[in-house]
């Protein structure tokens, strides 16, 4: 799959006439990942995202932004409101050199992320959000045109797999890649007894992290924004707790933000024990993924922070998954397991 062009502030300029923007405008790269987001200040400040090409279509993110929309209209999950071009069309195709790439804005949010201001948004409340974004899919009814792509063993293991293969991690070594391989074949295999039933498996942000809260730490009784809606489609529910523990899966910091999301989650949604000893799996799951995803972007923020070491760490938390019945399950039933 191609990555972003390096001119991709060239086409997020190419759209801002559709918005009723001078093509010149001040505009500011806020990340660099899937995607390109910039901030757009004058006259009202607004975020571009210039998507990358080949990753959605376009009906995958007009539907992207219909649960966006219904979230916000039917539950209490605030998300950013959809900024329209000035013809109504939710997309802007923009073209440039014989290449198009797709181009939304939202309202800017001001404040900061979660991450950024420790404390002021807890893994409880991050537990409680995602349990209403939970409950919302189950019992909404999408449109008829709604399609996003699956989250599955095929798309993160198979030859195409969409984040790429871990094996290509930089760093890694032969013996890493054996552990790191029996680890997955445990997962197939507990993941295909699992199974995809409705109670299980449904739409998903799958990206659900306190740096995808926006908060404004000025004021404490201020609303928590939801973004970053890019990855949302169809897997398990509880992978979106994998994704909390991004990057941090093998650290103390991952035991006591599993607890406190269970705490806030089962506030609203109750899990069975059947679900519950799913998380090591779905913990693991995220962390070959992100593997897999440091070797296929290299060019992006996050890889270049933690790609140093990171598949030979992925290699020891694989080898304790298999070995250590201990791993995570004090976090998860606040018991130990001896």
């Amino acid at each position: 799959m191609p990555g972003l062009p390096p001119t991709h502030s060239a086409f997020a300029r190419a759209a801002l006439p559709g918005y009723g923007r001078a093509s010149d405008a001040p505009l500011r790269l806020l990340s660099l990942s899937e995607n390109a987001t910039y901030l757009v200040d004058e006259p009202q400040p607004m975020v571009l995202r210039v998507h990358r090409p080949g990753y959605h279509s376009l009906p995958a993110i007009r539907s992207e932004l219909a649960w966006m929309r219904a979230l916000r209209a039917e539950t209490s999950v605030i998300t950013p409101e959809l900024v329209r071009a000035e013809d109504g069309s939710d997309v802007v195709a923009a073209c440039l050199d014989g290449i198009t790439l797709y181009v939304d804005a939202m309202s800017f949010v001001p404040g900061c992320t979660a991450e950024e201001e420790p404390g002021v948004v807890g893994y409880s409340k991050l537990g409680e959000l995602t349990a209403h974004m939970h409950d919302h899919a189950q019992r909404w009814q999408a449109p008829r045109e709604f399609t996003r792509f699956r989250w599955d063993l095929d798309t993160m293991f198979g030859p195409t797999a969409r984040w790429g293969d871990w094996r290509h991690a930089p760093g890694i070594a032969d013996g890493d890649r054996t552990s790191i391989a029996a680890a997955v074949a445990d997962m197939i295999r507990r993941l295909n007894e699992y199974g995809h039933t409705p109670d299980r498996f449904g739409l998903i942000h799958a990206d659900m992290r306190l740096s995808n809260l926006m908060v404004d730490p000025g004021r404490p009784d201020s609303e928590i924004t939801v973004i970053d809606f890019d990855d949302c489609g169809w897997s398990w529910f509880l992978a979106d707790l994998g994704a909390v523990v991004s990057w941090v899966e093998d650290t103390p910091a991952a035991d006591a933000a599993i607890a406190d999301w269970l705490d806030g989650y089962q506030r609203v949604r109750r899990l069975s024990e059947e679900h519950l000893g799913m998380i090591p799996v779905l913990v693991m799951l995220r962390r070959v993924m992100l593997t897999a995803w440091i070797a296929s972007h290299a060019d992006a923020d996050a890889a270049i922070r933690v790609s140093d070491g990171f598949g030979t760490r992925t290699a020891r938390l694989a080898e304790r998954y298999l070995g250590d019945r201990t791993w995570l399950q004090e976090a998860i039933f606040g018991r130990r397991v001896g």
